[in-house]
């Protein structure tokens, strides 16, 4: 991953190259969405593209609209491919979503085709995208009891899936055979294999029109500028070793908290992130692979840092290490669906803990750290199979410049939650409640963002529940002086009765009836400074907004003038 070292090219040139290529991955990501079967790929935008070294894998370009945590992942992905095609031939492409081979959980599958130039592989266009329902114990999954990775769902190493641009129907037989709606499965490969071939052909218009030398040198020269980058933000910070440690509530088997333990080492401008002293191996799925616990890291830093340009070269100056003595670093057969939804998340946010003491003007507050994964899944009255899949956002953090944002996407993606409409169209339900959870928000100088409040009825048909969530019980940290904003708060109502899962944030295949609900309450995020500091006006204008009660108001402000 190391970027290349001489510019070479014109300021002009490697603008427009620059820009030609974020629009490629750009319509790439546009293309997949627009042609994707599943909501939460068309209408929640779980997915990413992206161009990638031959070799290596390493990212020449993201686009700016997929998901945060394949920045790195898909680096893993593609060097996976690459070392096992014997013959790298054009026209094909590779698909796997094993997530100890460069991935994430089993639902994240990734597709990779080589790219020739007059004869020459110049690069790998690959994505991923998330899959609803690629089989395991329960509908879309998240299984919050799997004590192997087999319960999770069909995994697979990198098999072919398109042979000389024809797609290869076993294959797709196979995968639909594995999935509780295999239409969607179809569909969603048709989807991610059109915005492969879509790339392609605008990439070729782009070298045609510069010519492949001058391609190749603005990709290393962009790959340097991000390694310069990252190097002059490093140097800023003071040397010294950071550390800080979070806990997740359990793994969904042993309700025991797993803890993220970061040592965060600055020297010069470089810096290196160690895992080492973090939890063992866990039984249930809450383990996280090699792949996800290096690019969440990396993604903390992108969050502290947002300027960075995204490719290989920000990578340049970074050390991560992930003991394989860990629950970060998991083998085969340890079960991982909590990876990348959950697990990620919390390392981002005890990577940022240990950097906020060296960079406390740059980091917030902590912020929801959970998406409280819920899919559900059974035959509707129509007598139609179906798995829907929701997640939500949360309160961000309060920062020295304002409050924190309310209902912000997951801190490791940029999707965002399904519409309503969509939702109550596709699947058995109707919601009864989508709103900012009032009083979830940390107090402070700068108050945290709220968290959501998210309800719906069943209304009839089958249907197997499962939820795989957690902080609910470390709460976002406050910092200066902030109170730490609200932990989540999930529960069932089964026959009028409120039911909260013996493992809180986790639980699988809750059968729920005609009239049952479903309500999921995310954390709000912490405050900044003193919350006597304050302003009076502000305070009042939470209150006259709804956001505080006048009594939350006397109690966490000691004003509401």
């Amino acid at each position: 991953m190391n970027a290349g070292t001489e510019a070479t090219v014109d300021p002009t040139t490697l603008a427009v190259v620059k820009g030609r290529l974020e629009q490629l991955v750009d319509e790439m990501d546009t293309v997949f969405e627009r042609m994707a079967f599943s909501p939460v790929i068309s209408d929640a935008l779980d997915r990413a593209n992206g161009l990638y070294r031959p070799g290596t894998g390493s990212m020449i370009v993201q686009g700016e609209r997929g998901l945060p945590i394949f920045v790195g992942v898909m680096q893993f992905a593609v060097r996976a491919v690459a070392d096992r095609i014997e013959e790298p031939r054009a026209g094909d492409v590779y698909l796997l979503n094993d997530p100890y081979l460069g991935g994430t959980h089993i639902m994240d599958v990734k597709m990779v085709r080589p790219f020739f130039y007059n004869g020459r592989l110049l690069c790998y266009l690959a994505n991923t995208g998330h899959w609803p329902d690629i089989g395991g114990r329960v509908p879309g999954g998240f299984a919050a009891e799997a004590s192997d990775v087999y319960q999770e769902g069909l995994r697979l190493p990198p098999v072919k899936i398109v042979d000389n641009d024809e797609v290869c129907g076993d294959i797709v037989e196979i995968l639909k055979f594995n999935s509780r709606i295999p239409e969607d499965i179809e569909g969603d490969v048709d989807a991610q294999v059109s915005a492969l071939v879509a790339g392609e052909r605008r990439l070729v218009e782009l070298i045609d029109e510069y010519g492949v030398d001058v391609i190749e040198r603005c990709w290393s020269e962009l790959e340097a500028r991000a390694a310069c980058e990252m190097r002059s933000y490093l140097a800023e910070l003071p040397d010294g070793d950071y550390e800080f440690t979070e806990e997740m509530d359990n793994d969904g088997l042993v309700d025991e908290p797993l803890s993220i333990r970061v040592r965060a080492s600055v020297r010069g401008d470089e810096l290196t992130i160690d895992f080492a002293g973090s939890s063992p191996p866990c039984l249930g799925p809450m383990n996280s692979v090699e792949a996800a616990t290096v690019s969440s890291a990396v993604v903390a830093i992108k969050h502290i840092f947002p300027d960075i340009a995204l490719n290989s070269g920000m990578f340049e100056p970074l050390e991560v290490r992930t003991p394989t003595d860990t629950f970060l670093n998991a083998a085969v057969p340890r079960p991982v669906s909590g990876c990348a939804a959950e697990t990620s998340q919390r390392i981002i946010t005890a990577v940022m803990g240990a950097l906020a003491q060296a960079a406390p003007d740059r980091v917030p507050a902590g912020s929801c750290a959970t998406i409280n994964n819920l899919s559900m899944g059974g035959i509707d009255d129509s007598g139609n199979p179906y798995v829907m899949y929701v997640f939500l956002g949360g309160g961000y953090g309060g920062h020295r410049e304002g409050d924190g944002l309310s209902n912000g996407c997951s801190l490791m993606s940029s999707a965002r939650t399904q519409s309503i409409e969509v939702t109550e169209q596709r699947y058995p339900v109707r919601f009864d409640r989508y709103a900012l959870r009032d009083g979830s928000a940390g107090a402070g100088r700068y108050r945290g963002g709220f968290g959501v409040d998210y309800e719906f009825t069943f209304t009839g048909g089958t249907a197997r529940a499962s939820l795989l969530g957690d902080q609910s019980r470390t709460a976002p940290r406050g910092i200066a002086g902030g109170h730490a904003g609200s932990t989540a708060s999930p529960y069932f109502v089964l026959d009028g009765e409120e039911v909260v899962l013996p493992m809180r944030s986790k639980g699988e295949n809750v059968e729920l009836r005609s009239g049952d609900r479903v309500r999921l309450r995310t954390p709000g995020g912490g405050g900044w400074g003193e919350p006597s500091e304050r302003p009076p006006d502000d305070v009042a204008a939470d209150v006259h907004g709804g956001y505080l009660t006048d009594e939350e108001a006397d109690r966490d402000y000691r004003t509401r003038r």
